[in-house]
């Protein structure tokens, strides 16, 4: 059992958020119940998930996407009164960390995708050092091979823009919609750049770099590192903890 003041003061430390100016608020979104002896991590705090964790009994939430971002109008009509009213009706405590999640060197998205991709770190690049840069653990293989290892272990065909077809000895990879980074990725030395999503200038970049680009899906990319963040707090707090995985095609 914990405090939820414990577990936000601890995920604050935890994930150095003080070193993140981010897109909405880390840490506490919703206060619930003081106590906290159930934990369901998932990726995005929609209604789905929320009403998920309250069949489950859950005294707090732990999402990457939370319910608060800059550029919105601040009221509560529609899908934010909903997904608020379920909340507040049972309770729960919704905790939320976008870039800090992201970024961390063992628990981080970014460091749990390369790890379920087979992939071995060998640096970063990027703001807060976000993205990721390393090799298949097996060695250098085909775009052919690695696209379909991807698909595989993520459960997704990724979109693939080829660029030459160059073997795959460096991979660079971001969570998310980082498609924004691939002329960073290519600047490092990547043969091929992973990320969530992709826009309409990466196509052309590949083509005219040789390097590769590939689409993983928003959701797809950002499943582990909650996950692995939710397990670390049952661990250290001895919560129960259970991922549930609300699909998401984007």
């Amino acid at each position: 059992m914990a405090h939820r003041t414990g577990l936000a003061n601890h995920l604050e430390q935890c994930l150095e958020v003080a070193r993140f100016a981010d897109y909405g608020p880390n840490g506490l979104q919703v206060e619930g119940r003081a106590e906290v002896r159930r934990l369901v991590s998932g990726v995005t705090a929609s209604l789905a998930l929320i009403e998920a964790a309250a069949a489950v009994g859950a005294d707090a939430l732990l999402v990457h996407h939370g319910l608060f971002w800059r550029g919105q109008d601040g009221r509560v009509t529609g899908w934010m009164k909903q997904r608020l009213a379920a909340l507040l009706r049972h309770d729960i405590n919704l905790y939320a960390y976008h870039l800090p999640l992201d970024a961390h060197p063992t628990l981080g998205n970014n460091a749990q995708l390369g790890a379920h991709l087979g992939l071995v770190t060998e640096g970063t690049f990027g703001d807060k050092a976000l993205g990721v840069i390393g090799r298949p653990v097996d060695g250098a293989c085909t775009l052919e091979a690695f696209a379909a290892r991807v698909g595989t272990r993520l459960g997704r065909t990724p979109v693939v823009a080829p660029g030459d077809g160059r073997t795959v000895q460096r991979v660079a990879w971001c969570t998310g919609g980082a498609q924004g980074w691939f002329d960073s990725a290519i600047a490092a030395g990547a043969d091929v750049y992973l990320t969530g999503e992709i826009s309409e200038p990466q196509a052309h970049i590949a083509r005219e770099t040789g390097v590769a680009f590939m689409a993983c899906g928003h959701h797809a990319t950002e499943r582990y590192g909650v996950q692995a963040l939710g397990a670390h707090l049952a661990a250290q707090f001895g919560l129960a903890h259970q991922f549930i995985d609300i699909d998401n095609p984007g």
